[in-house]
């Protein structure tokens, strides 16, 4: 695959002003702005802003922010599932993974999260991927948010829905290891049957394993 990239931009208009939503950019273009000092979700913001440096360079890596002017207050990437997930069994070309989704807390709310996976998905190339997220309670902001488990999923299935993501079953024993926790699926329009067949494979990897092995007996 090409892994063609398009820039796209929308706007929010916010309480605290508007808000830039835009992407795909490289490193080159991110290091222009300052990487808020809220966005502490996954690690300390300066070992964040390094991550997301990186991701955005990757040959199939996507990096969509959120900016005021000067300072990035959200970001999304996408990336190739990493190597020790389940999800990278079958090295497919065509799978990409939302790796991560964050927002400073000041501007939760203004629907920028939603804007982020919009915009992400204004570029047609996106059309060529199985776009997946895996959603794990244990990772969500319950205390922040003041919100119940169930709440929250409720909340992030709506949002994950502006990009087109919604939930799949699966046999993954981290996802079935509690009922708040899901697998979030886009198969884009241009994805060869092929591929779908294989994915549906990786879902139930589990499945897949003690049919063959009980066939091999």
């Amino acid at each position: 695959m090409n892994h063609t990239k398009t820039y796209n931009k929308i706007t929010r208009d916010t309480a605290y002003g508007t808000i830039t939503i835009e992407g795909p950019l490289p490193s080159t273009e991110l290091k222009k702005y300052q990487f808020h000092e809220d966005l502490t979700a996954f690690r300390p913001a300066p070992k964040q802003f390094n991550v997301i440096l990186e991701i955005a360079d990757f040959t199939e890596g996507r990096l969509i922010i959120a900016r005021t002017e000067d300072t990035i207050i959200g970001y999304v990437t996408y990336l190739h599932p990493d190597p020790l997930e389940r999800w990278s069994e079958f090295n497919m070309d065509d799978l990409i993974e939302l790796g991560a989704i964050e927002v400073i807390p000041k501007y939760r709310g203004a629907k920028i999260a939603s804007g982020l996976l919009q915009v992400s998905m204004m570029d047609d190339y996106m059309e060529n991927y199985i776009v997946i997220s895996t959603e794990y309670y244990w990772h969500w902001d319950l205390n922040g948010t003041k919100l119940s488990v169930w709440g929250y999923r409720k909340i992030m299935e709506k949002m994950m829905a502006a990009g087109g993501l919604s939930p799949s079953p699966t046999d993954d024993p981290e996802i079935i290891s509690h009922p708040a926790n899901c697998l979030m699926v886009r198969i884009g329009d241009h994805v060869p049957k092929e591929s779908i067949v294989r994915f549906d494979t990786l879902r139930f990897l589990q499945r897949h394993n003690y049919r063959n092995m009980r066939e091999g007996f």
